[in-house]
């Protein structure tokens, strides 16, 4: 049974279209705009795959990671990274590193986002 799926990105476009692409084969996929949405949702007893975008307004992915982590939460996800940032911010991810699976670097492709999913969903 595939793993529900929790995207966080402020840019609703972009949650629209991960959305659109995953939500194929009875894949569950859900949304939130913002790093406290998303902590919201887990708190809630989501438990699954959290692809999250780094740049967000306010509390930006990194700060949400470690917010997850530390109101002991981070064993409900498998923590994917999208991100046009790069994938070595040492400054920003320090002692992030063991809980981040993957990275999708933007502008990201469909191929790519659907070969992610299915390998973690295999897992």
């Amino acid at each position: 049974m595939p793993k529900d799926i929790l995207v966080v990105d402020d840019d609703k476009d972009i949650l629209f279209t991960i959305k659109q692409i995953l939500n194929i084969r009875d894949q569950v996929v859900f949304t939130a705009n913002s790093g406290s949405a998303c902590i919201h949702r887990i708190q809630q007893g989501f438990h699954g795959i959290l692809l999250i975008d780094i740049m967000m307004p306010e509390m930006d992915g990194w700060d949400t990671i470690r917010e997850i982590n530390r109101q002991g939460l981070i064993n409900n996800v498998e923590i994917v990274v999208i991100t046009a940032q790069g994938t070595h911010q040492p400054g920003k991810m320090h002692g992030l590193e063991p809980f981040i699976i993957d990275y999708i670097p933007k502008p990201f492709n469909i191929d790519t986002i659907r070969n992610v999913i299915s390998r973690l969903n295999q897992e």
